[in-house]
């Protein structure tokens, strides 16, 4: 198993940034977890930990997405990559800005008077939520994803090659750009500043990377199970087509309580119950492709792939929506089971989309034909299980908030530190347990393809 095109190797510098990421992402998240039993257990407060923890999160993601992306281009066009140069160069711009994002963050934890206005804006930290990246780090970013964008349309426009799958891969990393563009306009009006911030909060996860996830699911069921293209592309764009026309509306429920219009209750209550449903199907069209294929060597690419499919659906689509009609969020709004929702999502449709990636495609860029398939299946079931622990540990903790703090009327911290205390410190012990996967994880990334394997090995991997 080798790859088609030399260039294709420059994912693998994305995923190694994105693996290092996601390392220090669930660090800082245990970290954050203890931190909300003992909040002076760190040196830094809860709000930069949390800070730390959810924007790593989300470049990490965006990292690991774009080193799938620069694999599949390339082979969907069937060239080489329009100039690895300026993709080095775009990897490395992107690093130096993440980092000296982070190291902003941290120096406004020990010194909060460090993030002053220069120019009109915050130096370090722009302080709106899961977007605090400062302004100067804004334009960096876009420069960062124009040169990615470029690379990749010039790349296609070289043969003129397009194919389901790069067309609409390259369709949602376009809408992904564009909808980082009202992010960097501030409103005084907190209601059309809220307004807006939801086009990038929302219209990412649920529209614009979504799109991306079924691109790349299309692309990941062909190299595992070598099903046709023409069916993996035709359910690819029914799947894609329900995301849009769900996703987009379904935005409305997050303008429940803002302070716009009532039809955005009917909009947003409709609409996002209809969100789970192109989830189902790429559920059901992952499970009709496998069970057609007898034999798959890559058996942890089929386990990412194919979970990531089911973890999409149940977190993203079922943990969604018990939570979002408008009569349900009217108490739900704001509590823990928003949390076990944003977890269980992300893990589902973002996290094991990347590292499914990552398995189906590292073999081939280091070029091993056999890998030692043990380590991926324990770093798969420890971070499963463990995050499902941590979800129905957070859905009971924000059950109880609800009770207690919107029916009974008792205190925040009350309910908090005594009736919740268990649940924080469950919470801790399964963060714990998805820690110890994703160090798995890390080590099987540095030795996939680099360690001998026997061949006892062999035999039992493809058993």
């Amino acid at each position: 198993m080798s790859i088609k095109y030399e260039s294709q190797k420059i994912a693998q510098y994305f995923y190694t940034f994105a693996v290092v990421l996601f390392l220090v992402q669930v660090l800082v998240g245990l970290i954050a977890a203890v931190q909300f039993m003992r909040p002076d257990i760190f040196i830094l407060n809860f709000n930069i930990v949390k800070t730390l923890h959810i924007n790593a999160l989300v470049v990490w993601l965006l990292v690991g997405m774009m080193g799938a992306t620069y694999y599949v281009i390339p082979e969907e066009s069937e060239t080489e990559l329009w100039s690895l140069p300026l993709a080095k160069m775009q990897f490395w711009a992107t690093v130096i800005a993440i980092t000296a994002v982070v190291l902003g963050y941290i120096w406004q934890g020990l010194d909060p008077q460090a993030n002053k206005l220069i120019a009109g804006t915050l130096a370090l930290n722009e302080g709106r939520k899961y977007i605090e990246a400062p302004r100067w780090a804004d334009f960096l970013i876009v420069v960062s994803v124009l040169l990615f964008l470029l690379n990749c349309f010039m790349t296609v426009m070289k043969t003129r090659k397009w194919t389901g799958i790069q067309g609409t891969l390259l369709t949602g990393l376009t809408f992904l750009a564009v909808m980082y563009l009202p992010g960097m306009v501030y409103f005084k009006s907190m209601v059309r500043d809220q307004f807006f911030w939801w086009w990038v909060v929302h219209l990412w996860v649920e529209g614009a990377w979504e799109i991306i996830a079924g691109a790349l699911l299309a692309f990941m069921l062909m190299k595992v199970t070598d099903v046709k293209r023409e069916v993996v592309e035709k359910w690819m764009y029914i799947e894609v087509g329900l995301v849009m026309f769900t996703g987009i509306l379904g935005t409305g429920h997050h303008y429940y309580w803002i302070g716009t219009p009532s039809y955005w209750l009917w909009i947003g209550g409709v609409f996002s119950s209809l969100e789970p449903v192109p989830l189902l199907v790429m559920v059901w069209d992952a499970f009709r492709t496998t069970r057609e294929t007898r034999v798959v060597d890559n058996k942890p690419g089929l386990y990412y792939t194919v979970s990531h499919a089911i973890f999409n659906f149940v977190g993203a689509g079922l943990w969604g929506v018990i939570h979002t009609l408008p009569q349900v969020n009217k108490w739900t709004h704001g509590t823990q089971i928003t949390t076990a929702h944003g977890h269980l999502a992300f893990y589902g449709a973002y996290v094991l989309l990347v590292l499914s990636m990552i398995y189906v495609t590292l073999p081939a860029i280091r070029g091993v034909k056999s890998f030692n398939h043990s380590r991926a299946l324990q770093s798969f079931w420890w971070m499963t299980i463990s995050m499902v622990f941590i979800v129905l540990v957070t859905t009971g903790a924000g059950m109880v908030q609800v009770y207690m703090e919107r029916l009974m009327g008792l205190d925040y911290v009350a309910v908090k530190t005594t009736y919740n205390l268990w649940f924080w410190i469950l919470r801790a012990i399964f963060g714990v347990g998805f820690l110890i996967g994703v160090a798995i994880f890390v080590i099987d990334f540095f030795k996939l393809g680099r360690e001998p394997l026997t061949v006892a090995k062999v035999a039992t991997e493809r058993a």
